[in-house]
């Protein structure tokens, strides 16, 4: 399992701060470092920068929305990031909310199954230098792209519920899952990426867990303050969904919170579960402002593809 550190940019940062932070992980030996798709940097062109300004670590995207970007803009800046970085790029893409697509941008988001699929068939053809010529509902699109310095990179789709695991075990690299802990995996959704992939006659696709982590001395004051950071991810449907589905009330319910010895075992349980890649989405706790600095030791150190 390749274990990697979400590039926070809150509190807000001057990129400049985020350039330093990204390498500053690096040197450490952290191994993948997942950009954020907020409403602030662009992740793809922050790829493509912090490409420039490291040398080893892996760089993913978590997650790019698809509604607002064509499949050919998409499939332009990966390879351009791809390009920049040397071929370290991880592509997660995902439908995002209604909340956001329909109320923040004003777009449609009916049928989100049916635009995933779609937009699947025409980047993942452009990713490897295929032309395309594809009638859709959802998409018209006869193009062609001339980037020759970059490997198509991985393309990893946000998928929670049952179709949008299933259509990624089809089609995609692999999957990227925010809140879904090992109970949810074990329950849900391993069965579905499982079924799916054998059925298309492919490997169980890549699986990408993120969860709010930290190590700490007081795990019940850190829950708490989990809590009160994770509030936002409560409100949406599609976390309640994975939440109930992995039998957790509360995202901070799915954290990984404890000593190094706690963590480490929560971590070794996903690995062996066939996580093949971790997020690690680290909970700020103003009480223990050692805990990022532990956090990040005991991540650095952790090789769970070896005998430890």
């Amino acid at each position: 399992m390749r274990i990697g550190v979400y590039l926070a940019s809150g509190p807000l940062q001057p990129l400049e701060q985020q350039i330093s932070q990204a390498r500053r992980l690096e040197a450490r030996g952290i191994e993948m470092l997942w950009l954020s798709q907020l409403f602030e940097y662009e992740a793809l062109a922050l790829a493509a920068l912090l490409g420039r300004e490291t040398r080893r670590v892996a760089l993913g995207t978590w997650v790019v929305p698809t509604y607002p970007r064509h499949p050919g803009v998409m499939a332009q800046q990966a390879l351009t990031a791809q390009a920049a970085s040397g071929d370290r790029l991880v592509l997660g893409i995902g439908l995002s909310h209604r909340v956001v697509i329909e109320k923040r941008l004003g777009l449609d988001f009916s049928r989100p199954v049916r635009h995933m699929r779609e937009y699947l068939e025409v980047l993942l053809p452009l990713l490897h230098g295929e032309p395309v010529a594809h009638e859709g509902d959802r998409y018209r699109v006869r193009l062609a792209l001339r980037i020759a310095d970059a490997k198509p990179p991985p393309v990893l789709v946000a998928a929670l519920g049952p179709q949008m695991l299933r259509l990624s075990a089809r089609l995609a690299d692999g999957v990227a899952i925010w809140l879904g802990g090992a109970a949810f995996l074990e329950r849900f959704a391993l069965a579905h990426l499982r079924e799916a992939s054998a059925e298309a006659g492919r490997p169980l696709p890549r699986l990408a867990v993120g969860l709010p982590i930290a190590v700490c001395r007081d795990p019940a004051a850190a829950r708490a303050e989990a809590a009160r950071w994770l509030a936002p991810s409560s409100a949406l449907p599609s976390y309640r969904a994975v939440l109930a589905r992995g039998g957790a009330a509360a995202p901070e319910d799915v954290a990984i919170l404890g000593d190094e010895s706690h963590v480490r075992a929560e971590l070794l349980r996903l690995a062996a579960l066939g996580v093949s890649d971790f997020n690690a989405v680290c909970v700020p706790l103003p009480a223990e402002p050692d805990s990022l600095e532990r956090t990040h030791a005991l991540l650095a150190g952790l090789r769970l593809d070896r005998a430890d």
